[in-house]
């Protein structure tokens, strides 16, 4: 089965609505946007997924509604999980995850590494290659200099507060992130294309060149 080229605003909401109500009425661009960018660089399907920070859950119940995967399992540090989820959902103590090596064939990470402490990035991602045999899929942010921390933590700030997310971050650049794949045993192995995630004068404030999507693969 290959992946479907795209999604629609209309189907990601149809995913969402159930478990968000806000999205029963607000038209989930980003969400989105954002989907599509992991679609771009996806080479399933995939068996079995682990989405690592998975927060709500409700990302993952996408993932698993609309892309080639059989199952999908959620998990992060704190039980937030929106009810009525049709995934697998399960909290951790952010250290060592608890399945069995090779258990998931794939993983995502969706703007989940910046909220992760520097010195323990590289142990988180030895852990997850325990796990996961597969490729890696990352959506995060890429910051150039301050006034890019800056940008990317107001964005924080206004995305992560209505849902209980956690503000506090410390942003990548481009030379960061080479530099925690191949401590983590991984190499970046295509990342996506631009994507409009903002337009206009928002687009201005916060630049679509902040957003990054990787396919991180075994180095």
């Amino acid at each position: 089965m290959s992946p479907a080229p795209t999604v629609s605003t209309d189907q990601v909401a149809a995913s969402l609505s159930p478990h968000l109500a806000v999205y029963r009425h607000k038209r989930p661009g980003y969400q989105t946007v954002m989907l599509n960018s992991l679609l771009s660089l996806w080479r399933g399907p995939h068996r079995r997924l682990l989405d690592i920070g998975g927060g709500t859950g409700v990302i993952g119940q996408c993932i698993h509604d609309l892309f080639p995967v059989d199952s999908v399992t959620a998990i992060d540090v704190v039980d937030r999980f929106c009810p009525g989820l049709t995934i697998e959902v399960a909290t951790y103590d952010g250290a060592r995850l608890p399945y069995a090596d090779g258990s998931f064939d794939a993983a995502t990470l969706n703007n989940v590494i910046h909220h992760i402490p520097v010195p323990v990035r590289p142990a988180l991602f030895r852990e997850i290659a325990r796990v996961v045999d597969g490729p890696l899929y990352i959506k995060d942010h890429e910051a150039a200099g301050r006034l890019d921390h800056a940008r990317l933590s107001a964005l924080d700030f206004i995305g992560n507060i209505p849902f209980g997310g956690m503000v506090r971050a410390d942003y990548l650049t481009a030379v960061d992130w080479r530099a925690l794949a191949a401590a983590s045993g991984y190499r970046i192995a295509e990342t996506g294309r631009a994507s409009r995630y903002r337009h206009g004068p928002y687009a201005w404030l916060f630049p679509n060149r902040l957003e990054i999507t990787m396919r991180w693969e075994r180095g």
